[in-house]
């Protein structure tokens, strides 16, 4: 009965702290942010291993502090003119590139010429492989007043999941050149997603704008490459109730804000990088100025120079520049590898299957290092086992979550084993020093608690003293009434006495039908006006017997205290034993007097 208490206690203590951690909402914003660094460390490990390659057809043209400065140098300022661009890209197409994307927002500018601008327009016009960017923001109506935006800018979403995309929600946009919004539909969104450590994970698939949904600028890239190479014909969007996202034959899953978590290649760098104005040189026929083949790369323009600001911190390091997340973006669709986070449903089914898996270990297991071994072990595995999901099935599987259930688990499984072992040992320990007929104590605990009061009481020069009992004519009533009587009287005998003495006093079977009382601290007159009171109320009982009869006996007492009547335990039993026995001689029912 006590082991299924126990049990129950501990499954509760067990719900009440998981409840508690899956509804505080604090501590769950913590566990979060422990878990996507979790997430990053499987990233950065899968990395050192080389277990996933970037795709050699993306090519950075990086605007790095080299080409910042050559720049300056030669153009005099910063943003390079328009119509250079604008020549780049002519430079560009005749190697037949399959994208060009710029990861640039080209915005009405003070600084800029008509005529540049005019020219990198018909760029855009000429070339249907040319795609730029442009922001979203909430800036105020009275310092911007919203655009109305090309409705070819917008893409059809059937979301069927519970994903409202409101954290994703925009009221106002700053536009880029007229001229490149009125003649091309090339244009993406690149704003971006940082979890709460501000830890840039995921990506926007599309956002919100005037109740309109509008692509990422990697979405449209990665769309266009598709029907290019794979003659997919892709012209909107569908979410299942599952938060995956179809687009063709490729599978987002979108996290509960509406992002795509994006899988990572390696560190800064890791694409094929080359600088600006390395390219610039080579459009002004500069010989030797740039060897290199574009011919159906994907070719993404942005800065990387630390003075341009548009530097992330990602997973795989906390520098790493803005145009190579979005070549990571168009990487994932291409491959069809992003991120899939497990549902909560899943984890906490996995979290509980792992605590139960500890919780039988440590009960099952007599030895506490066993127990944790296995534990330990147990919880390893599951981590191999979240690290393989994800290398080879691009799957995120919590591991804070579980990790919390099985310390829980390891916890409570520990305290209810002990509180059995305990309440065991008690058990054993009652058996031991307890008579089975009448649950006084037996006359072993007698022998050992008579010497414990007489070392207490030398030390602490106090008195002690002790009653033994015996009932009589027992055997005459045996004889009379049966021996099941006999058993029935000798409870009802040991129940009378502890009824009236103290709780601090000490009732044993002393053997036969004898039965004692050790009286810790109490003197010669107290003791025997114990024991007066206790023969008087016995012979006042009727008792029970076993054929529902009932009848009355008496008792006779002998009385000694120490260290008036002995020194030691023998000494002590052997002069209340012959006061026993001067109550019997004298004609019982009374305490032995002192002859």
């Amino acid at each position: 009965m006590f082991k299924k208490i126990s049990y129950t206690l501990g499954l509760i203590i067990f719900a009440i702290f998981a409840f508690l951690i899956l509804k505080n909402a604090n501590l769950n914003n913590f566990i979060n942010v422990v878990e996507n660094r979790t997430f990053d460390l499987r990233q950065s490990i899968m990395i050192n291993e080389g277990v996933k390659k970037h795709n050699e057809d993306i090519v950075i043209i990086a605007i790095d502090d080299a080409s910042y400065e050559y720049i300056l140098d030669h153009y005099g300022e910063w943003p390079l003119p328009r119509d250079i661009y604008a020549k780049l890209i002519d430079y560009l197409e005749l190697q037949n590139p399959n994208i060009i994307a710029f990861d640039l927002m080209f915005v009405k500018s003070m600084k800029s010429d008509n005529n540049a601008d005019l020219s990198l327009i018909n760029s855009f016009k000429k070339y249907n492989n040319v795609f730029t960017s442009m922001n979203f923001d909430n800036q105020p109506e009275e310092l911007r007043i919203p655009p109305q935006l090309p409705e070819k800018l917008t893409i059809d979403v059937k979301n069927n999941s519970k994903i409202d995309f409101s954290t994703l929600a925009f009221t106002n946009c700053r536009t880029i050149l007229d001229g490149i919004l009125e003649n091309s539909e090339n244009i993406g969104i690149i704003n971006v997603s940082r979890s709460d450590d501000g830890v840039l994970r995921k990506m926007p698939v599309v956002v919100k704008y005037k109740g309109k949904f509008y692509p990422q600028l990697a979405l449209k890239v990665g769309l266009k490459y598709l029907s290019d190479t794979e003659k997919q014909d892709i012209k909107g969007l569908s979410i299942t109730n599952n938060s995956i996202l179809h687009a063709g034959n490729r599978e987002i899953f979108l996290d509960k804000d509406g992002s795509a978590i994006l899988n990572w290649y390696g560190p800064a760098g890791t694409y094929t990088y080359i600088p600006m104005y390395q390219l610039i040189r080579a459009l002004n026929g500069e010989k030797n100025a740039l060897n290199y083949n574009f011919k159906d790369k994907i070719i993404y323009f942005g800065t990387t120079a630390s003075s341009l600001f548009d530097i992330k911190t990602v997973p795989t390091g906390k520098v790493y520049p803005g145009v190579e997340v979005q070549a990571t973006y168009v990487n994932n669709i291409i491959d069809n590898n992003f991120i899939r986070k497990a549902d909560k449903s899943f984890t906490i089914i996995a979290s509980l299957v792992l605590a139960s898996i500890i919780a039988f270990s440590v009960m099952g297991l007599s030895s506490a290092f066993a127990a944790s071994l296995v534990s330990l072990s147990s919880y390893f595995m599951y981590l191999l086992i979240s690290y393989y999901a994800m290398r080879f099935g691009d799957l995120w599987l919590e591991v804070i979550y579980p990790l919390i259930f099985s310390i829980l688990a390891f916890t409570v499984a520990f305290i209810v084993k002990y509180l059995i072992k305990s309440r065991d040992f008690e058990a054993q320990y009652k058996l031991a020093t307890t008579d089975g007929l009448t649950e006084l104590y037996n006359h072993r605990y007698f022998q050992e608690q008579m010497r414990m009061q007489v070392e207490q009481s030398k030390r602490y020069n106090n008195n002690f003293s002790l009653i033994i009992i015996d009932i009589d004519f027992f055997k005459r009533f045996n004889d009379t009434f049966g021996h099941q009587s006999g058993d029935a009287v000798l409870r009802q005998v040991a129940f009378t006495l502890k009824k009236n003495v103290r709780a601090t006093d000490i009732v044993c079977r002393y053997g036969g039908e004898e039965m004692s009382i050790i009286l810790p601290n109490t003197d010669k007159d107290e003791a025997y006006s114990t024991a007066e009171k206790i023969c008087k109320r016995v012979a006042e009982h009727s008792f029970k017997l076993s054929n529902g009869k009932e009848s009355n006996v008496t008792i006779s007492l002998g009385v000694a205290t120490f260290p008036f009547d002995g020194e030691d335990a023998p000494s002590i039993i052997e002069t209340a034993d012959k006061r026993l026995y001067n109550a019997k001689n004298n004609g019982r029912n009374q305490v032995g007097q002192n002859k």
